[in-house]
């Protein structure tokens, strides 16, 4: 079996969110292979975050966004991307 890899678009709640904290209670969760910071407008970021796994494990992209959208800061997840890898 191969790899999935799954992207993720995280919507800030406001400018003022202190994104690293974010960054990190998702690092501490997740686990994922990257995050990217892209600035939206008015100082409004969203974070694209990048988490690979075995194919055979499935991907339950509900029980993702929703342990995202349960972060302090975090307004919205959408799923993005899913490949084989």
């Amino acid at each position: 079996m191969g790899q999935v890899a799954l992207t993720l678009n995280v919507m800030l709640e406001s400018p003022d969110v202190d994104v690293d904290v974010v960054k990190k209670e998702i690092e501490k969760q997740l686990q994922p292979e990257q995050i990217v910071e892209k600035p939206i407008a008015f100082g409004l970021k969203m974070l694209e975050v990048l988490l690979v796994f075995d194919d055979r494990e499935g991907a339950n992209t509900d029980a993702i966004e929703e342990k995202l959208r349960s972060i302090e800061g975090v307004a919205s997840v959408e799923a993005g991307d899913v490949t084989l890898i």
